[in-house]
């Protein structure tokens, strides 16, 4: 019977809602707005697990390279293919070039046939971009002919540049590190993917965390639009004949309601959403919008769980409420709220993670319900105690200009309403601050530093021994934007032709080349060196014997090399080590260009360090493409100083992706809780306007009503995020440390979407602010 009698009252909360006339349908529209820009959130994050999946498994399906130990040999179902990727203006371009052996030859994903040679297929986004002006850079590089498109099964996105080319004579490229012979696209047999360690699963957590809760809070705020008329309509009710429960139970019946149509709202906004998904671009991640679904399992909990919570928010809010026939106790002064309940929420926070501290990599995982549980209470509690804060602090706000009276009294009256609306925003500083100190904490783990010397070089282009040295160092260092090119090829000699005992590292170039990777006294062409001072000065003395003789390039078991045999000068000079531009310090000898014998250029590896000039636009790129007009197969690395993690890395640009959709839901939602509060304050504006007040005057009044209650938010939020951060940290092991610079950014972006949403809610303010406001019906 009492669960009847909770289904007729909160179906006649929902007639009432839909049945009201224009003030009800505002209402609801408001709220189911709201509410669904949130689900519309909600349903992506649930989408976001299934869409990396099918990123991944596309990724794994059309792996080429397995490094086999054991080549393969040609058959009627091999494919050699060449990796010749290349990045243009800072994106990165997936290339290979292809050579089928036979009939059966396996066809990479997406591809219907194979190009023939001087022919392409492209991905939909190069084709765009080739074809377009800002891709004529590119297509010197890609002299190829396009005809056809790679499908959706062979790329990992929209927005990824790729193509395959076919090639002939790829095979006599074999062992040079970029070609390979396969018989099949996909990972290599055995290969297991790696596990992530703790402190990373820690990372995904508490992104999870910090982007879903702010969501939750929003939802929560939108549920209760409305509340001053609602509890004006309740009045009314109780007037009629309806007790204080059945009053509150027609209330969630109106919540419900606008939680009901924030569902449809937000399987629309998300719909619309998803085909948008492949326009957004987000540091070179992108996702097709049939990856996008959700799991059936998590959009039924968010279906079940939003116009639960609608219901339980409105009774939560309603409990400390008197409605009576002739109004609601509300319109009086309301008790002080108490602190000591408050304080409850982040403390147990602080106890769940308490016993983590030290854990991670050395100490097992993390329990990942404490974790999450102890995350959530402490922000939380920025929620329960934000309301506290500004009743403490207006009470004490007294004189000042009319506008600044104007909102204190507002905000003295109604301190809940403005906690409210500041209360997302806050939770999403809060745990931006945390994170951003976390990822400052571990990121030094997950970076480590390359050596490079990137005040000498920024780039390493790699050509094959079938081209000149010399040409290709004069044909770069020509190259626009690039200051300096020097040409250095690098090999081996042994103490013997085949299986050598005593092996070492030769550079060859002209003596200005040279002393980019050692350090040389006097040279002239002719010369040879030994460089002295290294790991192996033992294996060079019983190579470098005055007249005996070493082999360029010598042959083990399995290889198809062609050693040089080569006469060991008398008189061989000394050098002494030197890191080249790559931070690499070699031992070995050098020998000059006309030491050189001519048969052993041919198995040489020749590398061109090259020295950009910053000032010149598309330097990089016009380096990479004289390098692909020299070798088709010429690698080209860009030199840095530091490498990042691609676990660490990937895990900060879905951050990246997930605080800009949050960013986005916060200021909409932002914008829709100004509007309901004006709305409401509709006929007070009006009769202050009436009663001769300048518009200015409340204008400001609005812009202090939203300012003081984020001033006092952002503060909070800025504590408690340096509280979760500062605990995180210890968990992970890490120094505790405050990046500052993050801490203020994180605050100003809050607070200049607050200040971006009271500039738009302006002109309905001024539409407002009209005496004919004051008519009603």
């Amino acid at each position: 019977m009492r669960m009847r009698q909770w289904a007729d009252d909160l179906a006649m909360g929902v007639r009432f809602a839909f049945t009201g006339g224009r003030e009800g349908w505002v209402r609801a529209l408001l709220t189911a707005v709201g509410v669904g820009l949130g689900v519309a959130l909600l349903l992506l994050t649930t989408a976001i697990p299934n869409a990396l999946s099918q990123r991944d498994h596309r990724g794994s399906a059309r792996d080429d390279f397995t490094y086999s130990q054991k080549p393969l040999k040609k058959a009627d179902d091999t494919l050699v293919i060449a990796e010749v990727d290349t990045a243009f203006r800072g994106n990165d371009v997936r290339a290979r070039l292809l050579e089928p052996e036979g009939a059966r030859a396996p066809l990479p994903p997406g591809v219907a046939k194979f190009p023939a040679k001087g022919d392409m297929v492209v991905s939909p986004a190069l084709k765009k971009l080739l074809e377009s002006g800002s891709g004529k850079l590119l297509r010197e590089r890609i002299p190829y002919r396009i005809t056809g498109t790679i499908a959706q099964s062979g790329l990992i996105g929209p927005s990824e540049l790729a193509y395959y080319a076919g090639a002939t004579g790829l095979q006599d490229h074999l062992e040079s590190g970029v070609v390979e012979r396969i018989d099949y696209f996909g990972p290599a047999h055995g290969n297991q993917q790696d596990s992530l360690d703790p402190i990373l699963i820690l990372l995904i957590m508490i992104i999870f965390v910090v982007l879903l809760l702010p969501v939750s809070v929003f939802i929560a705020a939108a549920v209760r639009f409305g509340g001053e008329r609602r509890d004006r309509r309740l009045a009314a009710l109780r007037l009629v004949g309806a007790d204080g429960g059945m009053a509150r139970r027609i209330a969630g019946g109106e919540a419900l309601a606008g939680a009901l149509l924030g569902l449809v709202f937000g399987t629309g906004f998300f719909l619309v959403g998803r085909q948008l998904a492949a326009l957004l671009k987000v540091r070179q991640m992108s996702v097709f919008p049939s990856d996008l679904n959700p799991s059936p399992a998590l959009a039924a909990l968010v279906a079940v769980a939003v116009p639960a919570a609608a219901v339980l928010v409105t009774l939560f809010a309603l409990r400390g409420v008197v409605i009576e026939p002739l109004g609601v106790v509300r319109t009086a002064k309301p008790p002080r709220r108490r602190l000591w309940w408050r304080l409850l929420l982040p403390l147990g926070g602080l106890a769940l993670l308490y016993p983590m501290i030290g854990q991670g990599r050395n100490n097992g995982d993390f329990n990942q319900w404490m974790v999450i549980g102890g995350t959530v209470l402490l922000l939380v509690g920025v929620t329960a105690l934000l309301p506290w804060v500004v009743e403490a602090v207006v009470a004490r706000l007294d004189s000042g200009s009319v506008s600044w009276q104007l909102a204190v009294r507002r905000l003295q009256l109604s301190s809940g309403s403005a906690a409210r609306m500041v209360n997302g925003i806050a939770v999403a500083v809060a745990g931006a601050i945390a994170l951003q100190m976390l990822f400052a904490g571990v990121e030094h783990d997950y970076t480590k530093q390359t050596g490079n010397d990137v005040n000498r070089a920024q780039m390493d282009v790699s050509v094959s021994g079938g081209h000149s040295l010399a040409d290709a160092g004069r044909q770069l260092a020509q190259t626009k934007g690039v200051r300096r090119a020097s040409a250095v090829a690098f090999g081996s000699v042994g103490d013997r032709a085949k299986d050598p005992k005593n092996e070492l590292e030769v550079a060859v170039g002209s003596c200005a080349e040279l002393r980019e990777v050692a350090r040389l006294t006097s040279c002239r062409d002719g010369d040879t060196f030994k460089i002295v001072g290294g790991e192996y000065d033992s294996e060079t003395e019983k190579i470098t014997k005055p007249g005996g003789t070493a082999y360029f390039d010598p042959t083990y078991s399995g290889t198809q090399r062609h050693p040089v045999a080569w006469k060991v000068p008398a008189g061989m000079k000394t050098a002494a080590q030197r890191e080249d531009p790559t931070g690499y310090a070699r031992s070995g000898l050098l020998v000059t260009r006309g030491a050189l014998p001519q048969a052993a250029a041919a198995g040489l590896i020749q590398r061109v360090f090259v020295s950009l000039d910053p000032s010149v636009p598309d330097a990089g790129d016009y380096a990479r493409n004289t390098a692909a007009r020299l070798d088709p197969l010429a690698n080209v690395f860009t030199l840095a100083a530091s490498e990042q993690s691609k676990e660490f890395r990937s895990i900060r640009n879905g951050l990246f992706v997930g605080a800009t959709c949050v960013l986005l839901l916060i200021g909409a939602s932002l914008l829709v809780s100004q509007l309901e509060q004006l709305r409401e304050r509709k006929k007070l504006l009006s009769s202050l306007v009436a009663f001769g007040t300048r518009r200015r005057t409340l204008s400001l009044s609005v812009l202090w009503q939203t300012a003081i209650p984020i001033a006092l938010g952002l503060v909070l939020a800025s504590v408690v995020g340096l509280t979760l951060g500062a605990v995180l940290l210890k968990m992970t092991g890490e120094t505790v440390s405050v990046d500052w610079a993050s801490v203020l950014s994180m605050t100003a972006i809050g607070a200049t979407v607050v200040f971006a949403v009271t500039l738009l809610s302006l002109p309905p303010l001024l539409r407002l602010m009209r005496p004919d406001g004051l008519r009603t019906e």
